[in-house]
């Protein structure tokens, strides 16, 4: 893979995950510094079809969702140095874990993870999603790096 260019589109979003449509979440990376934090977006639409109805209240994000948004942000940033290129990532838990306000359709999700713990095969993000500035969901999330598919263990 060549050099990162910012910002990074859905194209170049999917070189770096392995995740496609529709379980890629992340529509673009805005900020990116290797192995301290990553800024991404995530633009909530009407047709989304996952969306929660609840009767007498407007679709919203489910809360699941938006934590894979987050963690796939985060994944973002670990997939994007070179010597991570080639591996998975594995989601392994998430702790702390507030959601503090409903995400609809025409928001515009800003996503943050930095770096709490890094080490060569095992990391703790700090992760946050904002819309308008307001924080509405935050967590720390573990992540494992592995082997990427088929190739041998170390």
């Amino acid at each position: 893979m060549t050099e990162l260019s910012l910002p990074l589109d859905y194209s170049a979003i999917e070189r770096i995950l392995p995740h496609r449509y529709p379980f890629l979440l992340v529509d673009r990376i805005t900020e990116l510094e290797p192995d301290r934090r990553i800024v991404g977006i995530k633009n909530v639409s009407l047709n989304e079809r996952y969306l929660a109805h609840q009767p007498g209240e407007p679709p919203a994000l489910p809360p699941t969702i938006l934590t894979e948004a987050v963690a796939q942000v985060g994944a973002i940033l670990i997939l994007s140095k070179p010597e991570n290129r080639e591996k998975l990532i594995f989601f392994m838990g998430i702790e702390r874990v507030r959601y503090r306000h409903p995400v609809r359709p025409g928001d515009v999700v800003e996503i943050e993870a930095r770096v709490k713990r890094l080490r060569s095969r095992m990391g703790q993000l700090d992760g946050y999603a904002r819309v308008n500035g307001r924080v509405v969901v935050s967590g720390t999330m573990t992540f494992a790096l592995g082997p990427a598919a088929g190739a041998a263990a170390d």
